[in-house]
């Protein structure tokens, strides 16, 4: 299985953060998790051990996702400065990454995204990540972050740091191959979708698992956008990789989804997307083009403008 909610966290952080009780906002999939464990071994083995005043931190930070959204924002910005004000160390890193993916789910404001960037920002500059001999095909997960920060969230960053400039580059790359990946898969009631088949459409392709908090959240809006946007050529399709298809059908049901639920085994598409957490999901123009993505959970107002750059009128 694959990722959830955009926000993974490198090996040490996934551990580190999971065992204080934080979630990752954008969660990493078990195979994700297994992915990372298996490669920091020795950071699994050593439990980080926290200040009282990180500790004090770590449990705001687990408030989060209980806090109304219209409070969210300010709270977040709250917890970045406090992060920030920590002395830098390993734990600050883990601390700020976490609320990274944290601050994604939703719309909260500019702001408070802008605050937790400077944040990892600060947290990086004081304690890089430094790369493996072999130099690891992808940088280390914070770096991934800030980038997509910047990249998707429209941020800044006065990072001066090689692995954040190779983070960025490797986001480019990823978006060339997401535009000639194509796949064929079936969805929950046989019917075969074949991607490039739908060219002159607007296609919505997101990427979900029963077991993800932010993409349940979003799921009734998806529904509400694929029925109200229908006659504009809009189509919603969501990829589960979850082997439990039975378990998938009965959410569906039970939560009285319509759209297409597709079945994609051992997350073949998802690695041709690069997709490392969800929720996550791509806008198609009519071209093929993607003309938007997100890194986390949206709401419907953030999906809305998101279709818009693919030429559907509200």
């Amino acid at each position: 299985m694959l990722s959830t909610r955009r926000a993974i966290l490198s090996a040490g952080l996934l551990v580190s953060l999971s065992a204080t009780g934080v979630s990752a906002g954008a969660q990493a999939s078990p195979q994700t998790q297994e992915k990372a464990q298996n490669q920091s071994a020795a950071q699994a083995a050593a439990k980080p051990v926290y200040t009282a005043a990180e500790s004090a931190i770590i449990a705001e930070m687990k408030t989060l996702r209980s806090t109304p959204d219209s409070e969210r924002g300010a709270k977040t910005s709250a917890i970045a400065a406090e992060i920030a004000a920590l002395p830098g160390s390993k734990n600050k890193l883990r601390l700020a990454s976490g609320l990274s993916n944290l601050s994604t789910e939703g719309d909260f404001g500019h702001q408070s995204l802008q605050d937790v960037a400077n944040t990892l920002t600060l947290a990086l500059t004081q304690s890089p990540i430094v790369p493996t001999a072999d130099k690891a095909e992808r940088p280390a997960s914070p770096y991934l972050e800030l980038a997509k920060l910047v990249r998707y969230e429209h941020v800044t960053s006065t990072l001066n740091d090689p692995e954040f400039e190779r983070a960025k580059s490797i986001l480019v790359a990823d978006e060339v191959e997401v535009e000639k990946a194509d796949f064929t898969l079936t969805d929950l009631t046989g019917k075969s979708w074949t991607l490039s088949k739908l060219r002159g459409k607007v296609v919505m392709v997101n990427f979900w698992a029963t077991w993800c908090p932010p993409c349940r959240k979003e799921m009734p809006d998806l529904d509400t956008l694929a029925h109200r946007f229908a006659k504009q050529g809009l189509v919603v399709l969501s990829l589960s990789d979850e082997d439990d298809h039975a378990k998938v059908a009965s959410y569906i049901s039970s939560h009285n989804i319509n759209y297409p639920i597709l079945l994609d085994p051992d997350g073949t598409t998802a690695k041709k997307f690069h997709v490392e957490g969800i929720p996550k999901t791509f806008i198609f123009d009519r071209s093929g083009k993607v003309a938007a993505q997100s890194i986390d959970m949206r709401t419907q107002g953030q999906f809305l403008a998101m279709l818009q750059q693919a030429g559907i009128k509200p």
